[in-house]
């Protein structure tokens, strides 16, 4: 766990504050991501972060990476999906409170996306 945080930290910040990609490496992990977080993993051929790809105005995406985005978002929206269950039963109000409620909550995360993954 790390500590808390303004209100006003963004997302990326906070990652890159907490070192959350050296982190991932240490203990031999990755993690998928939405577009906000394409520069936190600059070391291409040690990808940590898995993000899609962002079209811009001069450059749409090939049709190689608009497969690519679908697959990612399907695997984001599982855990999405796990997270949202959770704030509708406001679960996570406990962890705020105390974070010794954190590893049955991500227990219980990974069980309801594996559910979701193999239906």
């Amino acid at each position: 766990m790390s500590a808390a945080r303004p209100g006003r930290s963004s997302e990326i910040a906070t990652a890159r504050c907490n070192k959350i990609c050296e982190q991932l490496q240490k203990a031999d992990l990755g993690a998928l991501a939405d577009l906000g977080f394409i520069s936190l993993n600059d070391d291409a051929d040690d990808l940590v972060i898995a993000t899609g790809f962002k079209a811009i105005r001069t450059r749409d995406l090939s049709n190689a990476q608009k497969p690519a985005n679908q697959v990612l978002a399907g695997g984001r929206a599982a855990v999405e999906h796990g997270f949202a269950d959770r704030k509708c039963r406001r679960i996570l109000t406990k962890l705020r409170l105390n974070a010794r409620h954190a590893t049955v909550l991500l227990r219980a995360l990974l069980v309801l996306t594996n559910l979701e993954v193999s239906r």
